[in-house]
């Protein structure tokens, strides 16, 4: 009887996202209130678990102790990029061909692209695009050639067209070319657009004609910018530009290693779309058309629509701050889920602006 009631209790206390199971109530609510689960945390389509990203997915289905039951369904009825179960091996045939992108276009107008300036920034074509991939290739500059210098841009739109490319002229002396990984000689830079011209080009089409302090996440003209380690090609290119329109997939949560800490944008490209970017000489509309696959896999996903959505709306109670402990502790685990909210912006948010 006793073993009953116990049992009885752990279920009670056990979280309806990730399934872990705590010895009291009230150690269920601190794990709720610091765990920000939601509905747009990526999650298995056998036992419904919650994962904070989608590494921790791929091992709690097919890592080195995965769930065994979920791992035997996923063996016959998963896809090994998306992690999506299909309902036979048939459906998931057809789903991967489908799943699996190639870079061989992108391979092939990167090179066309490498023949001098492309500059669509202000074609009449160019003015509806609603999303841009930036990336840049470095040089090494400083006395040791360690110092990242932009010497090649690209931005594209979600179509893979290229807006602008150009080779950039320092401001510094180049000291390393890294002919190796960049295929930059020191005579394409001898003529090409300063770094001043590229910034104001690249700002003035992102910002859109709004004012920077007036940009806002919904409604505005601004450009949302996609990227990898944005932070870094922002920076090189002294462009400024408000976090709450860059989209970087080595800082999204659901695509960070299960540390915590950045995927390589070569692990994504193969691990989540399938084919192989940065071997050989490597070409940034590559770059700009990887990442741009993968924003645009994860805003596709589909997800519970709630009014608001992020632990810092001020609507929502995620935090739990605005109940007492002891309602919290009369709630049930699924009632509890309910309330959570995401501490991040899922980028399936921008489908619904668009």
């Amino acid at each position: 009887m006793d073993y009953r009631v116990e049992s009885s209790e752990t279920l009670r206390n056990k979280c309806a996202a990730c399934y872990r199971q705590f010895n009291k109530i009230e150690h269920l609510v601190e794990h709720m209130r610091t765990s920000y689960h939601s509905a747009h945390e990526p999650t298995c389509g056998i036992c419904k678990k919650h994962c904070r990203s989608f590494e921790s997915l791929r091992e709690h289905l097919i890592g080195p102790l995965p769930k065994q039951e979920c791992r035997n369904i996923f063996s016959t009825r998963g896809c090994k990029f998306c992690l999506a179960i299909l309902d036979s091996s048939y459906a998931l045939r057809v789903h991967q061909d489908r799943c699996q992108l190639s870079g061989a276009n992108a391979g092939l107008l990167g090179r066309f692209a490498n023949l001098g300036i492309r500059d669509n920034t202000e074609n009449g074509s160019t003015r509806g695009t609603q999303v841009v991939a930036l990336a840049c290739k470095m040089v090494g500059g400083g006395s040791d050639g360690s110092l990242d210098l932009c010497a090649k841009v690209c931005l594209i739109d979600e179509y893979e067209n290229i807006i602008f490319q150009s080779y950039v002229k320092p401001l510094l002396p180049v000291t390393n070319y890294r002919y190796e990984t960049t295929g930059i000689r020191p005579e394409y830079l001898r003529d090409a657009m300063h770094l001043r011209q590229v910034q104001k080009k690249i700002q003035d089409f992102l910002c859109n004609g709004e004012p920077m302090w007036k940009i806002r996440p919904r409604g505005g003209k601004a450009r949302i910018l996609v990227g990898h380690g944005l932070d870094h090609d922002l920076d090189s290119l002294q462009v400024e530009y408000p976090q709450v329109m860059i989209r970087d997939t080595a800082k999204y949560p659901p695509l960070m290693k299960t540390s915590k800490l950045s995927n390589s944008l070569k692990y994504l490209t193969q691990a989540y779309l399938g084919y192989d970017i940065q071997t050989g000489i490597q070409d940034p509309y590559e770059d700009c058309v990887a990442t741009m696959k993968l924003y645009m896999r994860m805003r596709s996903q589909v997800h519970k629509k709630e009014a608001y959505p992020l632990a810092s709306d001020p609507q929502n109670r995620n935090n739990f701050a605005s109940w007492r402990q002891n309602e919290l502790e009369r709630m049930s685990p699924e009632q509890m889920l309910e309330a959570s909210r995401s501490d991040y912006y899922c980028w399936c948010l921008d489908s619904r602006d668009m």
